[in-house]
């Protein structure tokens, strides 16, 4: 997946109070749309180090963290063994490069990782596959700002737009909202986070 090599490298130091508190805000969003769960799997797609998951788990009755950078990944497997966490899995895998047939799961949310996806609707069929009939795909990301120019990320997106896309794609019961906006949190920009829940 797009930047890889980035974050395995800062995999270390990647839990800064500032990207734990962005974690935070994001999972209150999510739970927002949870309901009847506990019976329920879920994907932390792209997951990094966890840190929305980790805010979630006690929702669902087990949570997948996947995510390409396999340093990300150790950092998740530390934090499952140190608190002894039973309900969690882990998983490196690049969805950009490869489909994982045997994958399947109720929910799925991805906190700023649409941005990093160059090809992000290609993915995003592919996670339409992953879904059981009536899951959801939660995505947390960032609205369309002009002041981000960047060869590595997208600008953020239009909602409106992305709506579209997912339409196409076959995922239904729309809806987003813009929930949080921050100071320099988006390449150094003050930018607006938004949130937007889909149904297969």
């Amino acid at each position: 997946m797009g930047n890889t090599d980035k974050f395995e490298v800062i995999a270390n130091t990647y839990d800064t109070p500032e990207r734990i508190q962005i974690a935070k805000v994001s999972s209150e969003a999510i739970r927002e749309y949870l309901a009847d769960t506990k019976d329920k799997t879920a994907i932390d797609f792209g997951c990094g180090t966890g840190l929305v998951g980790m805010n979630l788990l006690n929702d669902f009755q087990t949570m997948l963290f996947l995510d390409t950078s396999q340093n990300m990944i150790n950092q998740i497997k530390q934090k499952i063994s140190r608190f002894n966490i039973q309900n969690a899995d882990t998983l490196c895998f690049d969805f950009e490069k490869d489909n994982l047939s045997d994958l399947s799961t109720d929910y799925i949310f991805m906190v700023q990782v649409l941005l990093h996806i160059k090809n992000y609707k290609e993915v995003l069929y592919k996670l339409y596959d992953v879904l059981n009939p009536g899951g959801h795909l939660v995505i947390v990301d960032f609205d369309k700002n002009d002041n981000i120019v960047s060869d590595m990320v997208h600008s953020g997106f239009e909602q409106e737009k992305l709506r579209e896309d997912m339409l196409s794609i076959g995922y239904k019961n729309i809806q987003s909202k813009t929930f949080y906006n921050g100071s320099k949190i988006f390449m150094n920009q003050d930018a607006s986070l938004f949130i937007l829940n889909s149904q297969k």
